[in-house]
């Protein structure tokens, strides 16, 4: 496909843009992280999921030039994790991972965790950043924004 036709009907710029993807249920991992960032964002969470709110969320996937993955113990579903295995084949040098082991009173399992860092070992293999802390990956952002070119990949299949 055509870069051009990916563009097509969408008002970009060639400004930066982080994809905050990964844990929800209340995670306050994004507040946390945004005053970090020297970049422009995008924050999916909503207080309303529709599905307007969904496709919203694929067409800026698809867009940002840097995508964020941070993965807590308040994860419920497994779609973002899907998400970053996608990306580390996609758009793997422009693909951040930071895995916490804790958020708030809950904390990942020893085997949980041992499977997460299983998971970095594999993208990080394809080239993805992997961290498991907020204040690096936001170094790491704020340094790749100021060379990463506004690359889009093509639509993601997942």
């Amino acid at each position: 496909m055509k870069v051009s036709a990916l563009l097509e009907g969408t008002n970009l710029t060639t400004t930066p843009k982080v994809f905050l993807g990964g844990t929800c249920n209340k995670s306050t991992w994004r507040n946390d992280i945004i005053p970090l960032l020297n970049v422009d964002y995008f924050n999916p969470i909503v207080d309303d999921w529709t599905d307007a709110a969904a496709k919203e969320e694929i067409k800026q996937r698809r867009l940002c030039s840097i995508c964020l993955y941070v993965i807590t113990p308040k994860m419920t579903g497994v779609y973002s994790i899907a998400e970053i295995v996608a990306d580390s084949f996609l758009r793997p040098a422009t693909t951040v991972f930071v895995r916490l082991r804790e958020d708030g009173p809950k904390r990942f399992t020893d085997g949980q965790w041992k499977s997460l860092n299983a998971v970095a070992k594999m993208v990080h293999q394809n080239g993805v950043h992997c961290f498991t802390d907020l204040e690096t990956a936001a170094l790491k952002i704020n340094a790749m924004s100021k060379f990463t070119k506004v690359v889009r990949p093509p639509n993601p299949t997942i």
